[in-house]
């Protein structure tokens, strides 16, 4: 009997292989080819693709990559700088907001209509909820008003924007001005973006390749960073969400409940702000504070010494924090291996915190349908 070929579910019910797929939609957000050079080329390979059946491609599948490479995305710096690019869509001109942090790392892009004082709200708000509710230590602005008129709303909407330094020094943008010639570069070879749902897609694809050449992800290759190939790396990322690390979901049920009442965290606004590389530079404080140690996984540090891991991530809009332990019964490594094994989840659609319940939830039923000696009871 013939038996179905494993592969990604969002590769079913496709003609094409997965690799051809993949290799498409890299190439073109990654250099400057149109859909019809990519059809040539991939005429050379033996393959007969229409320009239109790459597009789709593009549309479908740059969603679903961006979800991927964002479980191993690094932390950005505090310092934000941010600006809009103008951008050509069905003939009208459109507006990228673009924020990136003082090394010239990527923050968060959002395209839109016009350069209104709802644009820039749209924007933080995007920029925020993108790295897990981190907010800014300081944000740095041209001198258009409605980015400004944005921000002093954003202060009366949340307080915790009131912390927010705002400044307007036309030199410290420069580097934002600079990061625009990746994405103008790029955008110089289409033909014209013909729908503003087709144009958010690409240039969020064209920002992903973008943040991936500046190296903004730690995907954990082995040997040099510097020879491992773009392709070694698209190939471990994707792959990446297929299937859990052997045990994940075991080691996510052994993490502990929720064990710490909540806590005030105390916000600081030094500029200088290091994660340390080890859970043991953690001293205890006479606030509750935390040490990230990126990906939304940090140590919360208790007044009384008490130290516990957390890692906040968002599910349909909401906000949550899963406890993974206590340190030091819990190392580091394993507290990334949970951490790890909840992003698994996140990719695939599952709420880490609901799916450690039913685990729970499953074990006890188990436990009194065996009467707890391992076979059932009669």
């Amino acid at each position: 009997m013939t038996r179905a070929i494993k592969r990604d579910p969002i590769y079913r019910r496709r003609r094409f292989p997965p690799e051809l797929i993949e290799l498409c939609v890299r190439w073109y957000i990654t250099y400057r080819l149109s859909y019809r050079d990519l059809v040539a080329m991939m005429a050379e390979r033996g393959a007969t693709v229409s320009h239109t059946t790459i597009l789709r491609w593009v549309t479908r599948y740059v969603p679903e990559f961006e979800k991927r490479w964002a479980r191993y995305a690094r932390p950005v710096d505090g310092s934000w700088r941010v600006d809009e690019t103008s951008v050509s869509v069905r003939g009208g001109k459109h507006y990228l907001y673009r924020a990136v942090d003082r090394h010239g790392k990527s923050v968060d892009h959002l395209l839109c209509s016009d350069r209104s004082r709802d644009a820039a709200l749209a924007f933080f708000r995007k920029a925020v909820t993108t790295h897990a509710g981190t907010w800014p230590r300081t944000v740095n602005l041209d001198g258009h008003r409605a980015s400004h008129l944005a921000m002093r709303l954003l202060a009366k909407e949340d307080v915790r924007w009131q912390g927010v330094t705002v400044r307007d020094r036309r030199y410290l943008n420069n580097i934002v001005e600079q990061d625009h010639r990746a994405i103008k570069r790029r955008c110089a070879s289409m033909l014209g973006l013909k729908s503003f749902r087709t144009a958010a897609i690409t240039l969020a694809g064209i920002e992903l390749a973008h943040s991936i050449h500046k190296r903004q992800f730690s995907v954990g290759l082995r040997g040099d960073a510097d020879t491992t190939s773009l392709k070694q790396l698209w190939d471990k990322v994707i792959a990446g969400a297929e299937a859990p690390a052997c045990g994940a979901e075991n080691e996510l049920f052994r993490a502990p409940p929720a064990n710490a009442p909540e806590l005030i965290h105390r916000r600081t606004n030094s500029r200088s702000r290091r994660t340390p590389s080890q859970p043991s530079d953690a001293r205890p404080a006479r606030q509750a504070r935390k040490v990230s140690h990126g990906g939304g996984l940090y140590l919360l540090v208790a007044p009384g010494g008490g130290r516990y891991w957390r890692y906040n991530y968002r599910f349909n809009g909401r906000q949550k924090t899963l406890a993974l332990g206590i340190y030091p019964e819990v190392p580091l490594e394993k507290a990334k291996v949970r951490h790890q094994a909840a992003r698994y989840l996140l990719a695939s659609g599952t709420d880490p915190s609901l799916r450690r319940e039913e685990l729970r939830t499953a074990k006890v039923a188990d436990n009194r349908h065996c009467g707890g000696h391992g076979t059932p009871t009669s």
